[in-house]
């Protein structure tokens, strides 16, 4: 192995993967009981689990050689850049020697397509399955599906991946078909409706057998670009909405375009998305995932645009006053779950706790919810902080007066743009 070669390559295919986001995982266990490398368990991700450990993940491409000119991409075979591509066995041994050396705990393997899904798909095959046979290698392995590849290919790397996702790059059809448009939708969504059918099927083995291998353990994801065209967050959110319905995905990743490319389709090179739109759709995400909200509650016809101020539960919240205030000792776990400032294992502490007798705003900062938000929704066992002749805008100024968030500095209004 040529030491310089490598490192080269690496530099390249590394910074080359950066733009895809979706490489956290969670709801894999893969145990080590073979004498070999590495144990997947929940929580590896590029940041920091619960419990406040550091993880990370081998973040690379196989190649940046693309057949295709997708606008928004800076691997587009037209782009003028350094090109690299490496061998799976180059993969195999940097990821082998990472993990040895304690770098990583797993490998995220993305790529450029070389010459059809296919052949690049069954390469990233190989590297999964060498890991895995000729290696042991029991640590997290996510594979980037390539759009087009066979049930064959996809069925197979499910035997060695834990999670496998397959990119819809752009939140709606007419988005793709003006960005990339020698790409076809339905190559996409095929092979993510055949991973939602073998994730099923084999979990059902899994009951009859217990020797039957496993397939996907932590099942499929995607990641949408956005601002790149000009959807709105309703558009966004109703087809994330789509796709976890049907496919069952673990997870939609957000990702805010990049400006790397002049192009007459895209946004100019000095304007970027504001990091506060992913973030307020994450938060959409999580109230349509964990806490019972129905995408048309969050985004409809009326305000197709979440608010970038204030997060989406609270934006709800001061929409729909008549609603509130509730007793936090009497409602329903679904309703709790709806006060701003209340999270999930708040809400679930709540109820339980209240078995006990009821509840005042000491224990209820115990428990952990923000106060600062909750105290103009919820009633409990004191009068303190019923102030209930506030209307919703008043709520929204005096929260924002209480709090700053680190993403509304210096932020853009990229929506103008279009």
């Amino acid at each position: 192995m040529n030491a310089e070669r490598i490192t080269e390559k690496l530099n390249i295919l590394a910074d080359a993967a950066k733009y895809d986001v979706s490489c956290s995982s969670s709801g894999s266990k893969r145990k080590n009981d073979n004498k070999g490398l590495g144990n997947a368990s929940n929580g590896i991700c590029h940041s920091y689990t619960e419990d406040g450990r550091c993880v990370s993940l081998l973040k690379i491409l196989l190649t940046n050689h693309c057949i295709f000119d997708c606008a928004y991409c800076v691997s587009r075979k037209n782009n003028d850049i350094q090109r690299a591509a490496f061998t799976v066995q180059e993969v195999v041994d940097l990821t082998i020697n990472f993990y040895r050396r304690n770098y990583i705990e797993g490998l995220f393997l993305s790529s450029g397509i070389f010459k059809d899904a296919d052949f690049t798909m069954a390469r990233l095959v190989r590297v999964a399955k060498k890991l895995r046979t000729e290696h042991k290698f029991n640590g997290y392995i996510h594979l980037k599906s390539i759009p087009g590849a066979s049930d064959e290919l996809m069925r197979e790397a499910g035997l060695y991946a834990d999670r496998l996702s397959v990119n819809l790059e752009m939140p709606t059809e007419a988005g793709l078909k003006l960005l990339a448009p020698d790409k076809n939708r339905q190559d996409m969504i095929d092979p993510m409706r055949f991973l939602k059918n073998e994730i099923i099927l084999r979990k059902e083995e899994k009951k009859l057998f217990k020797k039957a291998p496993m397939f996907a353990p932590a099942g499929q994801s995607t990641q949408v670009i956005i601002g790149a065209t000009p959807e709105t967050d309703q558009q966004v959110l109703q087809s994330a909405n789509h796709f976890y319905k049907n496919f069952n995905l673990k997870r939609v990743y957000y990702s805010g375009y990049v400006p790397v490319l002049a192009d007459k389709r895209l946004p100019a090179l000095n304007t970027t998305v504001p990091m506060v739109r992913e973030n307020r759709l994450y938060q959409a995400d999580w109230l349509m995932r964990f806490y019972g909200f129905h995408v048309n509650e969050i985004v409809n016809d009326g305000q197709p645009l979440l608010d970038l101020d204030i997060d989406p539960k609270l934006s709800w919240a001061i929409r729909n006053m008549q609603a509130f205030p509730i007793d936090i000792n009497k409602a329903d776990l679904q309703v709790i779950l709806r006060v701003p400032g209340i999270g999930v294992m708040s809400a679930q502490k709540i109820v339980s706790a209240r078995k006990h007798g009821k509840l005042n705003w000491d224990q209820l900062k115990k428990i952990g919810i923000s106060v600062n938000r909750a105290r103009y929704f919820i009633i409990c066992n004191s009068n303190e902080f019923e102030r209930r002749d506030l209307t919703g805008n008043n709520i929204k100024q005096f929260i924002l007066a209480e709090s700053q968030s680190k993403y509304l500095k210096n932020k853009p209004n990229q929506l103008n743009l279009f």
